[in-house]
């Protein structure tokens, strides 16, 4: 059985740092993409970025690129992201995802067969 469980969010002023984490169980780490999702109220569920393991290029959403990395610990069946400069429209749920198929844009929500509980990110001004 599929799990992913994210932990590592939490409260924090604009400007400063958190790191989320991903741990994957149930299946071959490196067989499936994965990536982090974020959904603020009333809004969408949109891509924040993506990864396939082991080793591939992270891809990002415009609105994170410089200010977010995503990386992977294989030995951990881990992924990470890595938030900085956070800023108060970065408030949102944060979901880890992971799908069988590499098929269509990392950004599809829809192309997603897993999904972690989600954790909360807020930041304040």
């Amino acid at each position: 059985q599929v799990q992913l469980v994210e932990s590592g969010g939490g409260s924090v002023q604009a400007g400063g740092s958190l790191r989320l984490s991903c741990a994957a169980s149930g299946y071959t780490f490196i067989s499936k993409r994965m990536a982090w999702f974020r959904q603020a109220p009333g809004k969408e569920r949109e891509g924040v970025a993506s990864l396939f393991p082991p080793g591939g290029s992270a891809s990002y959403a415009d609105s994170v690129k410089g200010r977010f990395t995503m990386s992977e610990d294989n030995a951990k069946n881990t992924v990470y992201l890595q938030m900085n400069s956070l800023k108060p429209e970065d408030t949102a749920i944060y979901y880890c995802a992971a799908r069988d198929r590499n098929v269509g844009s990392w950004r599809a929500v829809e192309t997603y067969n897993y999904w972690g509980q989600g954790t909360q990110v807020t930041v304040s001004s």
